[in-house]
């Protein structure tokens, strides 16, 4: 077991195409026989999968819509979840005389505000991140087989790891201008006493002030925030995924049960993001983890297509001189 965790340590998911199949073992030898042939294997595409095992086609409206849907239940669930921690967070940065710490801050919240008075913002968090989680997860599997029918089937191989982080910060550009109007009104609700207690007060009393610009004027820093950290959160969820499978899990993944995929799931979406202080890597971990998990369990649910992890295209083995 050690030397296969020590082997998926040494397998950097970053590195380039041709780094990346050295370490595959797939370059040199070019001339060598590899030895008889195998039984004939059906090449795949990354954005082709077999109809009649699914309730529809991959790429098709009906998968992206959803897809989208998954990301609303994942986004918006979680979030919803832990507004009490958010909220706590919030007025910790905005006021920390008063909110000394995580514990100081939910004693003053429960003294000033009751127990009502943690779920302060739990509308515009639930609308706002549920928006999010459409455009976020949605538009993600757009942006994926755009991109990778730009590409190719070659190039989509050697360069996975660029394609999920263009896909990924292409829907979050998306998903922060859907989440910036109800993120600007959680804030309010959230850290400022006595301007509204309900996205109902609001939302009507911002547009009174500053008109549209009071809910768009975050949405930059919510892109410099945002689009590096779904960046990160995409593309090492998906390579961590294809080196589970390839040096942990013995078995692939067209042999594992739907529960036992939905298990590499949650650790694939626990380990990509494993860096960080303690109290995070609890909080962004089991959250990061409990969206993909809810995510690949409205896949698993309503029989979408999910592809397996990638494999070199048969004309690239041929290209390497890895076929006869």
């Amino acid at each position: 077991m050690f030397s296969s965790v020590a082997h998926l340590a040494r397998a950097n998911p970053f590195n380039a195409p041709h780094l990346q199949l050295v370490h595959d073992g797939l370059t040199g030898h070019r001339s060598s026989p590899v030895g008889p042939p195998g039984p004939p294997r059906r090449s795949r595409n990354l954005a082709a999968a077999a109809v009649e095992e699914y309730s529809c086609e991959y790429g098709s409206m009906k998968f992206y819509a959803l897809c989208g849907f998954g990301g609303v239940l994942s986004c918006g669930l979680t979030h919803t979840a832990v507004v009490p921690l958010d909220l706590v967070k919030c007025r910790m940065q905005v006021d920390p005389q008063k909110y000394k710490g995580i514990f100081n801050g939910f004693s003053v919240t429960l003294k000033e505000d009751g127990v009502r008075g943690l779920a302060k913002g739990w509308a515009p968090t639930f609308i706002g991140y549920s928006m999010q989680g459409l455009c976020k997860f949605g538009f993600y599997e757009v942006f994926k087989v755009l991109y990778s029918n730009m590409l190719g089937e070659e190039n989509t191989y050697l360069w996975r790891t660029s394609l999920y982080l263009a896909a990924s910060a292409s829907a979050e550009f998306f998903a922060d201008i859907a989440l910036a109007p109800m993120e600007a009104a959680k804030v309010r609700i959230q850290t400022q006493p006595g301007y509204a207690n309900t996205l109902r007060d609001a939302a009507p009393k911002m547009y009174k002030e500053e008109g549209l610009k009071a809910f768009y004027k975050g949405v930059a820093p919510l892109w410099m925030r945002q689009i590096p950290y779904t960046m990160m959160k995409f593309a090492c969820f998906e390579r961590t995924v294809e080196a589970l499978y390839k040096f942990v899990v013995p078995k692939p993944r067209s042999e594992c049960t739907k529960a036992e995929q939905l298990v590499v799931t949650f650790v694939a979406g626990y380990i990509g993001v494993w860096k960080g202080l303690f109290a995070r890597i609890i909080m962004i971990g089991t959250l990061t983890a409990l969206q993909w998990f809810i995510y690949d369990s409205v896949k698993v649910y309503f029989r979408l297509p999910r592809p397996p992890p990638p494999e070199m295209p048969e004309s690239l083995k041929k290209k390497l001189g890895l076929t006869q």
